[in-house]
């Protein structure tokens, strides 16, 4: 979406400067005017798609989103400097100096002085949103506009503080399993591309006719040998063309449709979505931001496009006037369990602080649904092995010992 710079009169009389991300320039200025009665110019902003120093590396890692182990130091940062009572431009400034990573040096520094100038926190980052998720950028909206950023940065800390180690407690579960398979593929490829030609040829030297098994296995090593850049070729193009495919509307609802299907898996992706759902809305609600503006921003970041379609139709319910947990029911991939759970939170008024409990249940759900699942998959990955690596053995040996008998 282009970016849109404007000037502004807030209520209180100041000129006000800031860019927009929106679809359109009537977008922009429909969003501008909610929190400024008074618009003075906007006009799209021509974006540089050259870094300041040219450097194809720089461009590169320049265009990346910051990671959420990051923005979860970032937002604890900023929640301490403001508590401690510092102005936000001198925050920023602070961060710029202090901070490792040298894109949120360059982000900081050039927000702080948008700030300075008498832009909106949100405004001066929301430049960035291709570095920055909606919801961060969302949030802080939310939290200037109520006047209590603060808070808005202590949730966001949490808010990623909690994604990041989701991700890596299913990363580190799924780094034995991996690494298993990646050795076993390497010692296969080994096996069949050097050992198996040289017994084959060996074999051939003696005469006589060799078992089928070994026939079978020393015509599979030959096949491999021969074909092995033309199945590389196949396997690359099914790779492109399945991105290609993933990356086009129906292609991703394809996608999400089959990971939310799949046995085992399938309820394991159900509740990380349900996870995610609660604990994007649980974060925007306690913000401040309007249930129907949550439902949108959440949305858009939800990482199944089945549930984002899911959930951006719900949108249309609430302005309708129906609740949340209205609009919930008859959803097929959102549980049971949580939609009773938000009917309890909107009827004690409690909806936020139950969403952020539903989040916690099914994240912790889904972990011991998937360290469960690998206690399974562990040994049978490890009796297939041996069934393989058998197979191997016997079809070497079988000629040896057969030879002997003749002998």
């Amino acid at each position: 979406m282009p970016n849109f710079s404007y000037k502004a009169l807030g209520r209180d009389g100041k000129e006000v400067r800031g860019v927009l991300q929106a679809e359109s320039e009537a977008a922009a200025a429909s969003r501008i005017r909610e929190n400024y009665p008074i618009l003075l110019s906007i006009s799209q902003k021509k974006e540089k798609k050259r870094p300041d120093d040219g450097s194809l590396l720089e461009m590169e890692i320049g265009s990346r989103r910051i990671k959420t182990k990051k923005l979860a130091i970032l937002c604890s940062q900023f929640a301490i400097t403001l508590h401690s009572g510092m102005t936000v431009a001198r925050a920023m400034r602070m961060l710029a100096d202090q901070n490792e990573d040298k894109r949120i040096r360059k982000i900081m520094g050039a927000a702080a002085e948008e700030v300075a100038a008498g832009s909106t926190v949100a405004s001066a980052l929301e430049k960035y949103s291709d570095r920055f998720p909606l919801t961060f950028i969302e949030t802080i909206r939310a939290g200037e506009q109520s006047g209590t950023l603060e808070r808005s940065f202590d949730r966001l800390q949490k808010f990623y503080e909690k994604s990041y180690k989701t991700t890596e407690k299913i990363k580190g579960a799924m780094t034995y399993p991996l690494f298993v398979v990646a050795v076993a593929v390497v010692v296969l490829i080994i096996v069949m591309a050097k050992v198996i030609p040289t017994l084959a040829d060996v074999f051939t030297d003696l005469g006589g006719t060799l078992p089928l098994m070994t026939r079978m296995l020393i015509a599979t090593s030959h096949f491999f040998a021969k074909w092995w850049l033309l199945m590389l070729a196949v396997l690359a193009f099914l790779k492109i063309g399945s991105q290609v495919y993933g990356n086009t509307p129906q292609g991703r609802i394809q996608k999400a449709k089959i990971a939310l299907s799949l046995p085992l898996v399938g309820a394991i992706n159900q509740m990380n979505g349900a996870a995610q759902f609660a604990n994007t809305m649980s974060v925007l609600l306690a913000a401040g931001i309007t249930i129907n503006q949550a439902v949108d921003t959440t949305a858009k970041v939800m990482d199944n496009a089945l549930l984002s379609e899911d959930v951006r139709s719900m949108r249309e319910g609430i302005e309708r006037g129906r609740s949340l947990v209205e609009c919930l029911q008859g959803k097929k991939y959102f549980p049971p369990t949580m939609v009773d759970m938000c009917s309890v939170g909107e009827e004690t008024g409690e909806l936020e602080e139950t969403l952020d409990n539903v989040a916690d249940y099914y994240a912790n759900e889904a972990d011991y649904r998937i360290q469960r699942l690998l206690a399974l998959l562990e040994p049978t990955m490890l009796v297939v092995l041996a069934i393989f690596a058998g197979i191997i053995v016997v079809s070497i040996y079988l000629p040896i010992f057969t030879m002997y008998d003749l002998m």
